[in-house]
């Protein structure tokens, strides 16, 4: 095995969609890209030892563990991976950057603003002594996105007057489909607006490098209980007879006010008949307009508002360039990448900023200013859908027009 340099001893905890999707980021990143650090794979953490045995072996990780504690405390662990549920997110993130380790944390951060805003100041403690922290919002990472960030930031569509972001999955249609974790408030902190919501807050805010000031709401849950699985038999397994309630939201949409002046509109939904993972973004400035959908990764619509008359349109740009994010790693012009390739430029990324002691972004405090967005926007739908700003979500918000 070849070493680009020390290694970066790897721990994960959670072996399930996104334990899958971060293996192959650790996997796969140190063979294209020309990291300071080698990464290595050394210990899976899960509460059932078996199931996690079984995922050490098929995702290559040294040893598995069912005690994430134990793990914390081994001086031969670099960095904790925490692809758990929401709840367990504080706990862990907060002991493991005591214990001087770096932390990569899925989003959202946490289940709470409070408990976001903990995990942050521990962050920014452990900074002062080079132990970094990063939230997952590997999105930003999709070349598309980061490319689109790149023309705003360059003044290519001028003024930002509208965002348009949809997130649309339908894997809730079926009302006999099964409870899961994700529909449980108290493991997943909220449902479509948490889960899927967030990366649409936080790549409008990476694309336009503004913050959204007030949001207005609504969240809605059709099915409110569903049939729970018999726990031996796991996700593979029939019904138990018994039903579990329901306690997130299946839709969530909302408006919001940009820094900059300019309005959004989103929609996060588990029930959008027909759509798999149609994660669209759509901004329009005085200059020019983007248009993005995951569903179609590897191109970005651009219309340039200074072209000439009559031959202005959208161009479809396919974003497979050498020149263009992240892509000259990969292959040649035209040949694509998917879904899982953002967690690869994650880790490049994470692994780089560590390796120069460079905070990595988006940073704890970048995903509490989402969590505060996230709040905000329930905080505004309990109040029959008042103004509500993420800084104080107790209060209504008055716009600056009418202040």
């Amino acid at each position: 095995m070849h070493h680009n340099g020390p290694r970066l001893n790897v721990a994960m905890v959670g072996y399930g969609f996104m334990g899958a999707a971060h293996s192959q980021g650790w996997r796969v990143a140190p063979r294209f890209f020309d990291l300071p650090l080698e990464p290595r794979r050394s210990v899976i953490v899960g509460r059932d030892g078996a199931r996690t045995a079984a995922a050490a072996a098929k995702f290559g990780w040294d040893e598995a563990e069912t005690d994430w504690r134990r793990v914390i405390e081994r001086d031969d662990i670099d960095l904790v991976d925490i692809c758990a549920p929401g709840n367990v997110h504080p706990e862990i993130a907060i002991a493991a950057l005591e214990a001087g380790k770096h932390v990569l944390c899925e989003k959202p951060l946490a289940n709470s603003v409070e408990e976001a805003a903990r995990m942050t100041r521990a962050a920014e403690i452990a900074a002062r002594s080079g132990v970094f922290a990063m939230v997952g919002f590997s999105y930003r990472r999709v070349p598309a996105i980061t490319f689109a960030r790149d023309l705003v930031a360059a003044g290519r569509l001028g003024e930002i007057r509208q965002v348009r972001a949809q997130y649309l999955q339908d894997w809730l249609v079926d009302a006999s489909g099964p409870m899961t974790w994700r529909l449980d408030k108290a493991l997943a902190g909220s449902g479509s607006l948490g889960d899927i919501g967030a990366h649409a807050i936080d790549a409008v805010q990476f694309i336009t490098g503004q913050s959204l000031d007030s949001v207005s709401g609504v969240l809605h849950t059709f099915v409110t209980e569903r049939p729970t699985l018999a726990e031996s038999v796991g996700l593979g397994g029939t019904a138990s007879g018994e039903f579990g309630a329901v306690t997130v939201d299946d839709v969530a949409l909302f408006s919001a006010r940009l820094s900059g002046g300019g309005l959004g509109a989103f929609e996060a939904t588990r029930y959008a008949t027909g759509r798999k993972n149609a994660f669209r973004i759509e901004i329009s400035g005085s200059d020019g307009a983007l248009a993005f959908d995951l569903e179609r990764m590897n191109e970005l619509e651009f219309y340039d508002a200074r072209d000439p008359q009559g031959e202005q349109g959208f161009t479809r740009i396919l974003v497979t360039e050498p020149g263009h994010p992240y892509a000259a790693a990969w292959w040649p012009t035209g040949h694509g990448l998917g879904y899982e390739h953002p967690f690869s430029h994650q880790v490049r990324d994470l692994v780089v900023d560590i390796a120069e002691g460079r905070q990595p972004r988006p940073s704890f405090a970048d995903g509490l200013q989402v969590q505060r967005v996230l709040a905000a926007v329930e905080a505004s739908a309990a109040n029959g859908s008042a103004w509500t700003n993420p800084a104080d979500p107790s209060g209504p918000s008055v716009p600056k027009e009418q202040s």
